[in-house]
């Protein structure tokens, strides 16, 4: 694994790695963590990282996983940045933040003094050096090192002293100008400096000398003069030596010195090398090669390396990366001279591109549909393409996010016309996926179940592994856990479970965590359809956990709301709770979803009543259906009208006439949409309120004969508090009160019915 990660060759000496791209990194990532906290087991450790603005999106992520181990090490962990870098890890307790203001007068002085082994500069070059740096230690540094190096002073017992008048000019004004004093000094060691800047801040002694047309020892002593002048730091001894710029300004002005033909000559130099001599390096860091052929000019090669870059990120998970390489190489497909290859490779990145935004942005952000849209003119643009499929597939996505139901299912039949049409299993199994989700969130259930079973019979994990990173999510992912809402709605509470419960095992086996996050949220959606108040916390508290860590801006936000609502439920500060739901859909709608407004406007209107905010309830459930009417949005429609008559009832107990009427209108449009969980919320309140009034027989004939077509899920708090009315009304008539929850029997802490 660590071989792996150093891209040290191993042949045959071990077995390959049965482990997942995202398996992998996380174990390399415990590895390198346990590794500091074996060190820390037997003395205290200082561990440095420098210039954290600069590191990768997965450097930064392995850098928070050690921040948040020290917490209990006898380890201090110091990282410098630049101060507009906002690292993810500043709210934690135990990290201080201090910033660094420049350089005071003494403390330049102080500092010159140390560079001059303590003897004194004349205080006219001392004045000069302090005024000039203004206070930053790198210029202060280098600019002392330029006045000692230029041959103005000659060295006594305990001091400088000029050798004549100061010139005018003697001391380099800028930071920039005072570098390259120092290496005009010396050409061999300004060409050696200029050859390994266009290699990059960090550089090998075995790429540099294949790299430079120099003898070794011209080399090895150019070298070795920029160790001396410290504007490189060593690692090794030659050919096994590695190097690295002192700073990254150090590095920029050795490469801003060369002509911009001289390093369009170099990068093409460095790269044939690469691709000659190292041919690993180009297996393993694709970026690299693209980069130096895109500073050489050569873009359609370039193109082709940024794409595999961006690939190989997706196929790790490492979305921020793939972004960066995708975008880099969608700014260099238009400086391609082959037009007929630059419309095919612009649809590639696109693809690409559209799927890791939508894991980072969200499905219907603005620049995934964006990138959808551009690759859509692609496809027209070239016309029979294979293309054409994940291109409408990432539409269909975001039309269903953003709640643009009609819209998605057009797209999703036209998926399922074009995969009968090529005969393509894999493709039909994302087709049943794209035609059963709009199908649900319609009303149109029963429809959508089929369709979901469809996929999941289809589906074979793989033939299907690569779908995860082409389509942003594992579709056998999708129609279990879609399949799982389905079956609840439909009155299958059993068969529900046991689809999540796949769909979960389907995710972890993967280890595709955007797939795993999407499992977890409907999990714990499903637990919460369930009134399993406990399960949908834990589920949603762990859903958030790897969003948090992933960054998925849409599944975190639909945990948060689920978590809040069983956080309420179990009495735990209501009125906060209440807050950070309402928190959790704004985020979801900053993501661009108009999808599940419905669903999750009801579970605030529950939490309303928890509090005794009545009016408040009824105007969140007004807000919703209206999204049901406008977007036809129907899946929550029946519990919303039985919702409503449950606030209406609480607000004037003694005028049950509209309460009555929202009851019978949640049993109409349930039993038209076969909804039969829905239907036995509604058919309990209802026989409640009736036989509040008086009219027990009837209710109990409503109620029984909804009751008793549920042949599972009977120990499901839904159903046994529809059991437990029933007795009631068959023994002794009914005695409790309209309880305080709505539309339910009072309940334990834990979710679980009291017993009577």
């Amino acid at each position: 694994m660590l071989a792996s990660l150093l891209s040290i060759p191993i042949a045959d000496r071990y077995p390959p790695l049965e482990l997942s791209p995202e398996q992998q990194k996380q174990r390399t990532f415990e590895a390198l963590v346990d590794q500091i906290t074996g060190l820390a087991a037997h003395r205290p450790v200082l561990a440095v990282y420098e210039d954290v603005h600069w590191a990768d999106p997965t450097t930064l992520e392995l850098l928070e996983s050690v921040i948040e181990r020290v917490r209990t090490l006898p380890m201090l962990v110091l990282i410098t940045c630049r101060p507009e870098f906002s690292p993810r890890w500043s709210g934690h307790a135990h990290l201080t933040l201090l910033t660094l203001s420049r350089l005071g007068r003494r403390q330049g002085t102080s500092m010159v003094e140390q560079l001059t082994g303590g003897k004194a500069l004349p205080a006219e070059v001392l004045a000069q050096v302090l005024a000039r740096t203004d206070g930053v230690p790198l210029f202060v540094e280098e600019l002392t090192k330029v006045v000692l190096e230029s041959g103005l002073l000659v060295e006594e017992s305990d001091r400088y002293v000029l050798i004549g008048p100061l010139p005018p000019l003697a001391i380099p004004a800028t930071l920039h100008d005072s570098l390259m004093a120092r290496l005009d000094r010396f050409a061999p060691v300004k060409q050696v400096a200029q050859i390994a800047a266009c290699i990059g801040r960090e550089f090998s002694y075995d790429l540099v000398s294949k790299t430079a047309s120099l003898s070794e020892d011209t080399l090895q002593d150019a070298l070795k003069g920029l160790c001396a002048s410290e504007l490189v730091f060593c690692r090794g001894t030659p050919p096994n030596a590695s190097y690295r710029f002192k700073h990254a300004l150090v590095h920029e002005v050795a490469y801003r010195s060369l002509l911009r033909s001289r390093r369009q000559q170099l990068h093409a130099r460095i790269v044939a090398v690469l691709e000659e001599r190292f041919p690993q390096t180009a297996e393993t860091h694709p970026e690299l090669i693209g980069h130096h052929y895109a500073e050489a000019q050569l873009s359609d090669q370039a193109v082709v390396y940024f794409q595999r870059a961006g690939a190989r990120a997706l196929e790790r998970s490492t979305y921020l990366e793939a972004i960066s390489h995708l975008a880099r190489g969608l700014e260099l497909v238009e400086a391609s001279p082959d037009i007929t290859g630059r419309v095919q490779r612009e649809l590639e990145l696109q693809l690409a591109l559209g799927s890791a935004l939508m894991a980072t942005r969200g499905y219907a952000a603005p620049e995934v549909e964006q990138a959808y849209v551009r690759a859509r003119a692609l496809c027209s643009h070239i016309g029979h393409t294979p293309q054409l499929f994940p291109v409408l597939h990432g539409l269909y996505r975001i039309y269903h996010v953003r709640g643009d139901l009609k819209a998605a299912q057009e797209v999703g039949e036209h998926l399922t016309e074009l995969a009968q049409s090529l005969g393509d299993q894999t493709l039909l199994v994302e087709a049943h996926r794209a035609l059963g989700v709009p199908l649900l969130w319609l009303g149109e259930v029963a429809l959508a179940r089929a369709k979901l079973e469809e996929g999941t019979a289809l589906y074979d994990a793989k033939l299907l592994r690569s779908h995860a990173y082409t389509y942003g999510i594992d579709p056998g992912v999708v129609c279990l856990s879609y399949a799982a809402l389905a079956w609840w709605f439909l009155g299958f509470a059993d068969h529900a479970l046991d689809r999540s419960q796949r769909a979960l095992a389907l995710a972890e086996e993967l280890s595709h965590p955007h797939s795993r996050a999407l499992a977890l949220v409907w999990a714990a959606w499903l637990r919460q359809f369930l009134r399993d108040t406990h399960s949908t916390e834990e589920l949603a508290q762990a859903a958030v956990r790897l969003c948090d860590e992933h960054g998925y801006p849409l599944w975190r936000s639909m945990g948060a709301i689920l978590h809040s609502w069983a956080l309420v439920e179990s009495g735990r500060k209501p009125e906060e709770c209440i807050l950070q739901m309402w928190q959790g859909l704004a985020d979801l709608r900053a993501t661009g979803a108009g999808l599940w407004q419905p669903c999750f406007l009801a579970l605030i209107a529950e939490a309303c009543n928890k509090v005794n905010r009545i009016d408040e309830g009824l105007t969140v459930l007004d807000q919703a259906l209206g999204v049901v009417r406008e977007r036809a949005e129907r899946f929550y429609e029946a519990e919303l009208h039985r919702l409503r008559g449950e606030l209406l009832l609480r607000r004037n107990p003694k005028d049950i006439s509209a309460s009555e009427a929202s009851f019978q209108t949640a049993i109409a449009i349930a039993r038209d949409q076969q909804a039969m969980s829905l239907k036995l919320r509604a058919a309990t309140s209802l026989a409640r309120l009736w036989a509040e009034r008086g009219e027990r027989r009837q209710a109990q004939d409503l109620l029984a004969g909804t009751y008793g077509w549920f042949t599972e899920g009977l120990d499901t708090l839904d159903l046994r508090e529809a059991q437990t009315l029933l007795s009631e009304l068959d023994n002794r008539g009914l005695t409790s009160k309209l309880p305080g929850r709505i539309g339910q029997i009072d309940t334990a802490a834990d979710g679980s019915a009291p017993k009577r």
